[in-house]
């Protein structure tokens, strides 16, 4: 019986001793952790390097129109804002003498002196200052209105001169109005000063629009610095870097659950995409775009979008 009890005592300790084994592998095996992520793929496409300015709506030429007699304006056939023809009648003038004569030229025939001028515009445009009204008083020379020429309109381009190389008279741009209207605008000029506070160089813009706009209307000017037609393209929210901007890097899956650190050399960068020059990838290659951040160089992911 004792032999018995002791052989049993002895298979109990090793059992013990096994399962505390077992315990022990368990609790030793790494924990495996991913990360969920979302990947993109790398685009073939055209992209730009674009630069922002700002610029303002300019009439270069502004006809004033002026009386070369004295006397009263007899009637008045324009306001400010209107759009004029060249040749419209803008005035009618009558003379002192002719208005004090016309008044007596019922009884005597004699009498009969008009004395009155007839004012036309000398150019098509818009009134941007009416000054004279009906019945003003006016002296020669006095100026009556101002035309401004609508085929004299631009817009003035305020560059500073350290990046001028950019605005290279007959390059093309991009004019975005305050209302989201856009305009296709082409530099023709440059003005030989420069602003001696800001230090910005003026260039003159034409644009494509028939529309009459405003003077001083502020605008955004885009011109591309440089451009590729074709160019492997990426989200920015790929991209990765060190503190100091001079390393960067994607994570790039080599399989369903694992992404691995690799090196880019990074391009043109607009809007929300930048280009990577080097290396190479292909289409099919998934990148993270979301959940890359913080991530070792081998890191274990879940895909949870595509």
């Amino acid at each position: 019986m004792s032999y018995i009890k002791t052989l049993s005592g002895i298979v109990l300790i090793f059992q013990l001793i096994s399962c505390g084994n077992d315990a022990s592998k368990k609790s030793e095996e790494p924990v495996k952790v991913s990360t969920p992520v979302t990947v993109t793929a790398i685009e073939i496409t055209p992209i730009s390097d674009i630069v922002s300015f700002n610029a303002v709506s300019v009439y270069q030429r502004k006809n004033i129109v002026k009386s070369n007699i004295n006397g009263y304006i007899y009637k008045s056939y324009v306001n400010q804002g209107d759009i004029v023809k060249i040749g419209q009648l803008l005035y009618d003038i009558k003379t002192k003498e002719g208005d004090a004569l016309s008044k007596f030229a019922s009884k005597d025939s004699t009498l009969n002196f008009k004395g009155s001028l007839a004012v036309v515009s000398p150019t098509s445009g818009v009134v941007i200052e009416a000054n004279k009204q009906t019945n003003d008083y006016i002296s020669d020379g006095e100026q009556l209105c101002i035309l401004a020429v609508q085929s004299s309109f631009v817009f003035v381009l305020n560059v500073p001169f350290e990046q001028n190389k950019y605005a290279v008279t007959g390059k093309k741009c991009t004019v975005f109005l305050p209302d989201s209207t856009v305009l296709d605008g082409t530099i023709t000029g440059r003005l030989s000063t420069v602003d001696p506070v800001s230090q910005t160089q003026s260039f003159i813009i034409r644009s494509n629009t028939n529309s009459v706009l405003p003077e001083n209307l502020s605008v955004q000017v885009q011109i591309v610095k440089s451009s590729k037609t074709s160019a492997q393209v990426i989200d920015k929210l790929s991209v990765l870097s060190d503190e100091t901007m001079e390393n960067f890097w994607v994570m790039k899956l080599i399989d369903d659950s694992t992404a691995v650190r690799t090196a880019i050399k990074p391009g043109i960068s607009t809007g929300s995409k930048i280009e990577i020059l080097s290396p190479v990838f292909s289409t099919g290659d998934r990148i993270i775009n979301k959940g890359n951040y913080g991530l070792s160089d081998t890191a274990f992911v879940n895909i949870i979008q595509h």
